[in-house]
């Protein structure tokens, strides 16, 4: 089951749960590169970084999966991108909280709701950013 599967609205806590893990995902990925192009002195830097990048990713996702779920119930309107939007932007929010930067907060609240509103509004029209291969 993924996260597509499930009505908008719905099973806010399973939704969660996913976002939440691929917000882990892509916090490991982006660590374990992050490490390799910058190795850090000892094992316990290494520790750090890792649990620090993956930690704040998936707490991201976990506040996306969350907040839109939460905002397609308190607006009624389930499949509205505006809910993507304030999902993305409250986790843009916390980004700038967690790095103690208000402008750090307010463009990733603005880039990460404005990509949330255009996967949703992308998934709902069929946009394809890649198709079948032409032979």
């Amino acid at each position: 089951m993924g996260y597509w599967d499930l009505p908008e609205g719905t099973d806010c806590v399973g939704k969660t749960w996913t976002t939440t893990k691929v917000g882990t995902a892509l916090g490991l990925v982006g660590s374990a590169y992050h490490i390799a192009a910058f190795q850090p002195d000892s094992a316990l830097a290494v520790l750090q970084r890792a649990t620090s990048t993956t930690v704040t990713m998936a707490t991201m996702g976990a506040i996306f999966g969350m907040a839109t779920c939460l905002s397609s119930q308190a607006r009624e309107s389930p499949d509205d991108p505006l809910n993507y939007f304030i999902g993305g932007c409250a986790s843009g929010i916390f980004l700038g909280a967690r790095t103690h930067s208000a402008m750090t907060g307010t463009s990733a609240c603005l880039g990460l709701g404005t990509l949330a509103f255009l996967t949703k509004v992308g998934k709902m029209e069929g946009w394809k950013l890649v198709g079948p291969p032409k032979l």
